[in-house]
């Protein structure tokens, strides 16, 4: 064992923790009032749920010896029994059980990046029973894949440092299938859907820019170059997305915004995650551009097709994951985390097969299991609360509470109409004071 590696994955698997809040917030300040507090519920119960299931089966079905040709292991570790304090992860110098908590905090973060689709919409009890169903049926299933020794995906020499098809593909696509069952918003493309609080944005993309170099670094389980290296290319893969993102905005709208800013950081921290590892610096520089640009493209399409993706996790997720997965493809230089060299270093299309493969087999998988799941929910126990409930606030609804306390700031707070809904923030008058949600 050795300490420096392990007090260092200890704090890695702290600062990925911190990364659901920041999620939450950087989500919560995207929806309207009447949504926030549900918002952040969405977050915070995924680290109450995942985690007693990881201890319970999780953790052995995504790392335990493998029971099905590649695809899952076996419940050896259930309850996370008969783990010792010194016994040693596979081959690393960190105890079996930091790495199980780094892991954990991947598991969490991975269904609560799905809750941002089918945000001002869905039960909380169905959503607590969908993240429960999801990450035992796709995400533990894919974790192995991708990570165990013996992952069918790992064996073949898939290049996926931190999670760019476990966890952002996985969640993209999930929400995708999702939103495919749920349903649009009542009021979706026809009244104005815009964010509250913008600092809140600003705030969670802070806490998420700065966990992920846990995320990113940590996964090396250890502290040498390669973690430095890591890390650097999160940092200029991110800044040079922002740059991206807002430059396309800026030709397309004709304005830079902080919402633009905010997102294009976290489209490149998804894009870099798989490759941090395998990229150059200016590797780094064009897949953060790339991502940037091409991410703030992809959540318009939501408009053009149909599918109602309320907080663009298909845009920034699914389409960055996928950029960032083929990347190592197109850009490995041979010379870090392994000898896996891209098609622009010479090494051909062979990596770059490997990485579609990849991006293939968790496309495919992960949407008709979650399209499954979310239809056995709907049918039983239902999704989506009622259009009344959803246009008067799910937050009264589902939570008895709100986020804001306008009573305090004089008159009197009337009951919002169905007319009330367009515009966070703004005063309607009426024959009372009312707070437009």
């Amino acid at each position: 064992m050795d300490t420096g590696n392990t007090a260092f994955v200890l704090l890695s698997a702290a600062l990925v923790m911190l990364m659901t809040p920041g999620l939450a917030f950087f989500y919560g300040g995207m929806v309207r009032v009447k949504s926030v507090l549900n918002m952040l519920m969405m977050s915070f119960i995924c680290l109450a749920v995942v985690t007693v299931l990881w201890v319970l089966y999780g953790f052995s079905m995504a790392f335990s010896t493998d029971a099905f040709g590649g695809l899952v292991g076996n419940l050896d570790w259930y309850g996370m029994r008969d783990i010792g304090l010194s016994e040693l992860w596979d081959g690393y110098t960190v105890p079996v059980t930091a790495f199980a908590i780094f892991q954990l905090m991947f598991a969490i973060i991975t269904p609560a990046l799905i809750s941002g689709a089918v945000a001002d919409r869905v039960k909380f009890v169905s959503w607590a029973v969908f993240v429960a169903l999801w990450v035992t049926i796709v995400y533990f299933p894919v974790a192995h894949w991708v990570w165990a020794a013996d992952g069918w995906l790992f064996k073949k020499g898939v290049i996926d440092f931190a999670g760019g098809t476990a966890v952002h593909i996985n969640a993209g696509i999930a929400a995708l299938a999702l939103v495919l069952v749920v349903g649009k918003r009542v009021g979706f493309k026809r009244d104005p859907m815009r964010p509250h609080n913008l600092p809140f944005v600003m705030l969670g993309c802070g806490l998420l820019w700065f966990g992920w170099f846990g995320f990113n670094a940590g996964s090396w389980l250890g502290a040498d170059g390669v973690t430095a290296r890591a890390a650097i290319n999160t940092q200029i893969c991110t800044a040079a997305a922002v740059l991206g993102w807002l430059a396309l905005e800026k030709i397309r709208d004709g304005h830079f915004t902080t919402l633009g800013a905010a997102s294009g950081a976290v489209a490149g921290l998804v894009a870099i995650t798989p490759a941090c590892g395998a990229l150059s610096p200016m590797g780094s520089i064009a897949l953060g551009i790339v991502a940037g640009a091409v991410c703030a493209w992809a959540v318009g399409l939501k408009y053009k097709l149909g599918y109602d993706d309320s907080l663009d996790v298909v845009g920034v997720h699914l389409v960055g994951g996928i950029v960032g997965s083929i990347a190592p493809g197109l850009l490995a230089t041979g010379k870090i985390q392994s000898d896996a060299e891209g098609l622009f270093y010479g090494g051909g299309t062979e990596q770059l097969v490997k990485q579609l493969t990849a991006v293939g087999a968790v496309l495919a998988y992960s949407f008709v299991a979650t399209y499954v799941i979310a239809v056995l929910i709907q049918k039983t126990i239902g999704f989506r609360v009622s259009e009344d409930d959803e246009v008067n606030g799910i937050d009264q609804v589902e939570h008895a509470e709100t986020g804001y306390d306008f009573a305090s700031l004089g008159g009197s707070v009337g009951r919002p109409s169905a007319t009330v809904g367009a515009g966070a923030g703004i005063a309607t008058e009426t024959t009372e004071t009312k707070v437009d949600a």
